[in-house]
C-alpha cells in the first residue's frame, strides 16, 4: 500500500496542466478524465499544441452516448484539447476513444482489445500518467461505491450497466489493474462539494473501503498525487 502525496495549491488546475504537458511531450501514453474542472486544464494544455506531437491518447471511462453528445468525455477533450492540437498542425501519435455508442459491454471488450494490440503487449500499455477526478461520492474513473467494478483483478475495463452517479446513463471504465499500469496517478478535486469525499478517502484514518472508491486506490497504483484547492481540501 503506497502513501499519497496530497499537494494543496493556490491552483492545482495550473499544475494538473503542467503534468498533463510533460507527459505528452514525452511521446507517452495519457489518460484522460472526464469533468469540469480537467476541461478547464485541457484547454489551457492546448495553448500549448507542441507538446501534444507524438503522444499517445486515452481515456479511463466513458459515457455510452455517441461522441457528439454533450455528456461524452471524449466529446468534452475534442472540443477542449484534440481539435485545437489538429488545428494547429499537430499530429499525435494515436488517440483511442471509447466507443460509447456500442454501450457497456461491447464498448469495454472493443477498448480492452485496443489495449491489447499496442506496441507494448496484451498487458496494455505502461501509461505515463492516468488522470482522475473524484465525484462527491467518492467515484473515480466510473467505479462507484459498493458495485461490482471494484473488486475486478483481471479485467482492465469493464462496462457498467448502471452509474452510481449522475448522468445515470450506461458506462464503460478503467478498473485497478488498468489504474497500476500507470507510472503515475494524478486525482485533482477542487471546490467545497468535494471536501466531504476526499476528507472521507484520504483524511486521518482513512483505509480503503469499497464504500469510497477512490480510497482504494492506494492498495492498487504505484504512484498517486492528489491536487487540491483549500475548499477541496476543508476536511482532512
Amino acid at each position: 500500500m503506497i502513501t499519497p502525496d496530497i499537494e494543496v495549491l493556490d491552483n492545482p488546475i495550473a499544475s494538473f496542466t503542467d503534468a498533463l504537458l510533460d507527459a505528452a511531450a514525452d511521446g507517452g501514453h495519457v489518460a484522460l478524465t472526464g469533468g469540469s474542472t480537467p476541461k478547464q486544464a485541457y484547454e489551457r494544455a492546448a495553448t500549448q499544441p507542441e507538446a501534444f506531437a507524438g503522444a499517445h491518447i486515452w481515456f479511463g471511462d466513458e459515457r455510452c452516448v455517441p461522441p457528439d453528445d454533450e455528456r461524452s468525455n471524449f466529446g468534452m477533450a475534442r472540443r477542449a484539447l484534440l481539435d485545437p492540437v489538429a488545428a494547429a498542425g499537430i499530429a499525435l501519435g494515436s488517440c483511442h476513444r471509447m466507443k460509447g455508442e456500442l454501450g457497456p459491454d461491447a464498448g469495454a471488450e472493443d477498448y480492452a482489445g485496443e489495449l491489447a494490440a499496442t506496441d507494448a503487449g496484451p498487458g496494455g500499455p505502461e501509461f505515463a500518467l492516468i488522470l482522475l477526478g473524484i465525484g462527491p461520492d467518492a467515484h473515480v474513473a466510473s467505479m462507484f461505491p459498493g458495485q461490482r467494478s471494484l473488486g475486478e483483478r483481471s479485467r482492465l475495463v469493464v462496462g457498467v450497466p448502471e452509474a452510481g452517479h449522475e448522468p445515470y446513463v450506461p458506462r464503460i471504465s478503467f478498473t485497478f489493474p488498468a489504474l497500476s499500469l500507470a507510472r503515475r496517478v494524478l486525482l485533482m478535486a477542487t471546490g467545497a462539494s468535494k471536501a466531504e469525499a476526499i476528507g472521507k478517502a484520504f483524511g486521518a484514518g482513512a483505509r480503503p473501503r469499497p464504500e469510497l472508491p477512490a480510497s482504494m486506490l492506494v492498495e492498487h497504483v504505484r504512484s498517486l498525487t492528489v491536487l487540491l484547492d483549500r475548499d477541496a481540501a476543508a476536511a482532512l
